[in-house]
């Protein structure tokens, strides 16, 4: 094993090819992203480096009923990033990439200098070897991205621990814009569908979301590599379907994935997501992972009450795109998650929170668990929709128009962001974000302790 981390990290400088058309159909829907990498470009070296600024502002929910530990949200920040995501051809068979984003960050909950101010968010670095036609080894860091859906990915078992400060919440953003893991990987392709392996090794031991001393220079090889995971998926074209099938483990759990998709008619894509497999639901995982990487005492009781026992757990996410003649694309999603809060968790989440609310530990709990969910990118409660419309070159050339929505079906309440995007030229683009979350006091999104912020974004292409 440790010769095999070894080798991993002897190839960390740089990365893989573009992506082949691993399915054609798959790619067919708006935000997905096909994994499969296809043959070097015939140009040495190609990428992109720009330099960018978002400043944020937020507003606090006041009158919390479980209230947010200190130092609280985060009411305004400004990232200055210089990001850079390229590729290299060093050789007929192999290829290299290497993606990264240095950031200056100033927030009002911490002063300058401070060690959180200087951050280097390395995505992903990797070499790929073309032994054969169509045939693929790969090592590094990688993001490898699996699933057809938009909102929520139930087989896209990598995205757990990746995510990175973003001027969108949109996760067709998050979902592209995220830390790889690192990896061995293999891949074969054929006419009529593809197979691919990859292990990923337990390189350090797992760290929390929340740890607030880890130096900026820090990998995130704790939040991304703390488990020794593999994942075999097969792809085949079969009768306008094109299913995919995933088989992914990790310690004592295996879980099993499936995608599908087809056109109906010119405009309209359906598509389903399915993963499942023996695990404790959301409270349990949370509380487990509390205590293993110290944010939780090992004596901290599970909250809300629930059962520790393993069970079969299903995560689903079904839907459909519509995309017109002028450039508009309307994805509509139902996701289930079965290990999930169920009504009667949040109950009990809100009269615990509510009957204790000065006391720290069980407060700061109850809010790990909602921090927990949203780090492993899964939904909290068991049953949403999720709503998404975009339209390219709106009003005016160059001008992009985003909308998206996720409503609970429990309580009604919704968080939704509006976006606009301009191109100036091939050397500006200038963005604007506005984000709210709606709901009483008592409900899923209308206790997140931010209401509603503004993002302004200017980036600068070289």
């Amino acid at each position: 094993m440790r010769a095999g981390v070894a080798l991993l990290a002897a190839t960390l400088a740089a990365a893989a090819p573009a992506a082949a058309d691993e399915n054609s159909d798959l790619n067919l829907i708006p935000g997905s992203v096909s994994t499969a990498p296809t043959e070097a470009p015939q140009a040495p070296a190609s990428g992109k480096l720009f330099l960018e600024d978002a400043v944020t502002l937020a507003a606090p929910r006041g009158g919390l009923v479980v209230p947010f530990p200190p130092p609280g949200p985060e009411l305004w920040q400004n990232r200055t990033s210089l990001d850079e995501n390229y590729h290299w051809n060093l050789s007929d068979a192999i290829s290299a990439t290497l993606s990264d984003r240095f950031n200056v960050i100033e927030e009002n909950d911490f002063g300058f200098p401070n060690h959180n101010n200087l951050r280097n968010d390395f995505r992903e670095g990797y070499l790929t070897w073309e032994p054969g036609e169509r045939l693929y080894l790969e090592a590094g860091r990688i993001n490898l991205r699996n699933g057809v859906a938009l909102g929520f990915n139930p087989t896209d078992f990598f995205k757990t621990g990746t995510l990175l400060d973003q001027a969108s919440l949109d996760p067709s953003v998050i979902r592209e814009d995220r830390l790889g893991v690192l990896m061995l990987r293999g891949q074969a392709i054929w006419s009529d569908g593809s197979a691919s392996i990859a292990f990923a090794p337990k390189v350090q031991s797992p760290t929390s979301f929340s740890a607030t001393n880890v130096s900026g220079w820090d990998p995130g090889f704790g939040r991304t590599n703390g488990a020794d995971r593999f994942l075999l998926s097969v792809n085949y074209d079969l009768a306008d379907l094109s299913p995919q099938a995933l088989v992914y483990h990790e310690g004592n759990q295996t879980r099993f994935g499936l995608n599908m998709s087809r056109q109906l008619g010119q405009s309209v894509i359906a598509y389903a997501e399915w993963a499942g497999g023996q695990q404790p639901n959301l409270i349990t995982q949370a509380v487990n992972y509390g205590k293993l990487t110290g944010s939780l005492p090992q004596n901290a009781p599970v909250l809300p009450p629930t059962t520790t026992a393993y069970s079969f757990q299903n995560q689903l996410a079904i839907g459909a795109s519509w995309t017109s003649a002028e450039k508009i694309t309307i994805n509509l999603e139902y996701h289930y998650n079965q290990a999930a809060f169920s009504p009667a968790d949040w109950r009990n989440w809100f009269a615990i929170g509510a009957a204790h609310s000065t006391i720290l530990p069980i407060t700061g709990e109850l809010r790990f668990i909602r921090g927990y969910a949203a780090d492993q990118q899964q939904p909290i409660a068991q049953h949403e929709l999720f709503l998404r419309a975009d339209w390219t070159d709106a009003f005016v050339t160059n001008l992009e128009l985003t909308a998206f929505t996720f409503v609970s079906l429990y309580d009604g309440s919704t968080l939704s962001q509006l976006s606009a995007s301009y191109y100036l030229s091939s050397a500006w683009t200038i963005g604007a974000y506005a984000t709210a979350t709606l709901g009483g006091l008592r409900t899923e999104r209308g206790s997140q302790a931010t209401a509603r912020s503004i993002v302004a974004q200017v980036i600068r292409y070289f």
